[in-house]
């Protein structure tokens, strides 16, 4: 008798249920957007110039009438990319004197980063979309008593509804960051995958490139137990050599 397959995938203890829409859904019910900020050298700027940040930046939380949460990842740099390029370069070069040089440039990049530990930092805005701004009052009921809601709405409705709410925030911190002198863009879907892949994923070297939202959703981990084939000299089965019952006719 086959046995069914064993299925089992670490994203069951996730709590990202999925992404899309330049969103991340949680599986409460909850959504979050991310937004990806430029950095400021504080202190290569003037005392006036931190002056002035400074009260921007407190302008900035002051005005804030929603929780954010601001993510700083700090990774050693991957210069593999300019390292292939530097190396494409000699081979090309016919000049063996500008090829010495490139040759002996690129041990210098790579032992530099190597050895002097050279992070790369960036910066993230996250804004949260809870599920009791959905308007449910089990779900409200629920977590008063602390307990777990269930997820009872469809993914696009969540989308809808957090798309509503985020937007506006958005287009506030939009304006708030200009204000430092800063740039912040929206993470797309594909962005946030890699993003995600890359926290759950650390020592991998280079982030895994995912060609659609779809390529994600399949069991990373997945094992089966194959039937064990049946003996050459085992009797056949008595089910299969009983005659078929006859169909009622009317």
């Amino acid at each position: 008798m086959p046995v069914a397959p064993i299925k089992a995938t670490t994203q069951q203890h996730l709590d990202v249920d999925d992404v899309r829409d330049d969103l991340i859904l949680l599986k409460d019910g909850s959504a979050s957007m991310v937004l990806q900020s430029s950095s400021v050298n504080f202190g290569l700027l003037s005392e006036e110039e931190q002056d002035a940040t400074i009260y921007a930046y407190a302008a900035l939380l002051n005005s804030l009438t929603f929780p954010i949460q601001i993510l700083i990842r700090s990774q050693k740099k991957d210069v593999s990319g300019y390292l292939q390029i530097l190396q494409n370069a000699a081979a090309k070069q016919t000049n063996p004197l500008l090829k010495n040089r490139i040759k002996s440039y690129t041990n210098f990049v790579e032992k530099t980063v190597k050895e002097g530990n050279v992070l790369d930092k960036k910066f993230y805005i996250v804004i949260p979309f809870s599920y009791l701004e959905l308007g449910v009052t089990s779900a409200v009921k629920k977590s008063l008593k602390g307990k777990q809601p269930a997820y009872q709405f469809s993914k696009d409705f969540v989308v809808k509804k957090a798309l509503t709410n985020l937007k506006p925030k958005r287009d506030h911190l939009f304006r708030q960051f200009a204000r430092l002198g800063l740039k912040i863009r929206q993470l797309k879907t594909r962005e946030l995958i890699q993003l995600l892949f890359s926290i759950y994923n650390p020592d991998s070297k280079k982030t895994q490139e995912f060609a659609s939202s779809k390529a994600y959703a399949a069991p990373l981990v997945q094992a089966a137990i194959e039937a064990k084939p049946a003996a050459k000299n085992s009797p056949p089965n008595k089910a299969s050599l009983a005659p078929p019952k006859p169909t009622p006719t009317s």
